[in-house]
């Protein structure tokens, strides 16, 4: 499934959903993406701020992984980063 993610209150919104589903509390999810419980707070809050690697834990903790859609690069540019 594709969430749209557009304000950092959109993101904050599909963490929190996707934790719920698979029925995780916030300590939980904190613990399975080595993060603290404060950020898992903020995160879902939309917090602007927060570290990106750390929602990218999350993210990925929740089984999911962050997709840029309408950004076009060289191809060089691709594969070099794959």
């Amino acid at each position: 499934m594709t969430t749209p993610i557009q304000t950092s209150d959109h993101l904050g919104k599909a963490v929190r959903t996707a934790r719920k589903a698979l029925r995780l509390t916030q300590p939980q999810l904190a613990l399975a993406a080595g993060v603290g419980v404060r950020f898992i707070v903020e995160l879902e809050a939309g917090k602007p701020t927060v570290r990106l690697e750390n929602v990218l834990r999350v993210i990925h903790a929740l089984g999911g992984s962050l997709v840029l859609e309408g950004m076009e690069y060289p191809a060089d540019h691709r594969e070099s980063t794959q």
